[in-house]
């Protein structure tokens, strides 16, 4: 870890939704690093569903800001990350992610062999859920990804504000049922750091087993 390196606590103190980005460049190594931390994220079944796409090119930029309904933050940041998911991709990864599970030593075989049992009723069973399912895990790798870009040093902004059609024309991914969008996130040096805004007393968000009643 070099000295500018943050700890996981200290980046998610530190991180704020920039809106003004610098035009400095994200050296490759550090981009690669991240990209390496993003893939550590977990997913259910560990089916793997998000597709990251990377929007570097200025007319990718433009196309996708526009998509966005013009929010600058994708034009300034040198890299914004496109969160995508195949809704289906695990019926052609499955063998692929049982197979390396088992020869890494991660999984014994009884375990792989319960998931190929079981997986396909289950993830068949969510029926139009299955969307929802694959979006919760590109959240939980976009997030992953938003701590370790703070922690090297590089803002971001949560962006969920979209056209999805136009953003999955945008990505190649026009008129295909089996991709949605799950959350845009520009990456990069940020022209300011605003002050924290704030949270609701802990009293009004977080509770022990059981919601209030009436909930609020």
């Amino acid at each position: 870890m070099s000295k500018s390196d943050l700890t996981a606590a200290e980046a998610i103190r530190t991180r704020r939704s920039i809106k003004s980005f610098k035009s400095d460049p994200i050296p490759e190594p550090i981009l690669q690093e991240l990209l390496s931390l993003m893939q550590d994220a977990p997913s259910s079944w560990n089916f793997q569903p998000t597709r990251v796409v990377l929007i570097r090119s200025k007319e990718q930029k433009e196309a996708l800001a526009a998509a966005a309904w013009g929010q600058k933050q994708i034009l300034e940041a040198p890299v914004t990350f496109v969160f995508a998911v195949s809704i289906r991709g695990w019926e052609k990864h499955m063998d692929e992610i049982l197979k390396t599970g088992v020869s890494s030593g991660a999984w014994p075989q009884k375990f792989a062999d319960w998931i190929r049992e079981n997986a396909p009723g289950f993830q068949k069973g969510l029926g139009d859920k299955q969307r929802e399912y694959a979006i919760k895990d590109a959240m939980i790798m976009a997030t992953t990804l938003a701590i370790a870009a703070e922690s090297k040093g590089y803002s971001n902004c949560y962006i969920n504000g979209w056209d999805e059609a136009k953003v999955k024309e945008i990505i190649g991914a026009k008129d295909d049922a089996n991709v949605a969008i799950a959350l845009v996130l520009p990456i990069g040096v940020a022209s300011n750091h605003p002050k924290h805004p704030g949270r609701l007393s802990p009293s009004k968000t977080i509770f022990t087993d059981r919601l209030p009643s009436p909930a609020v």
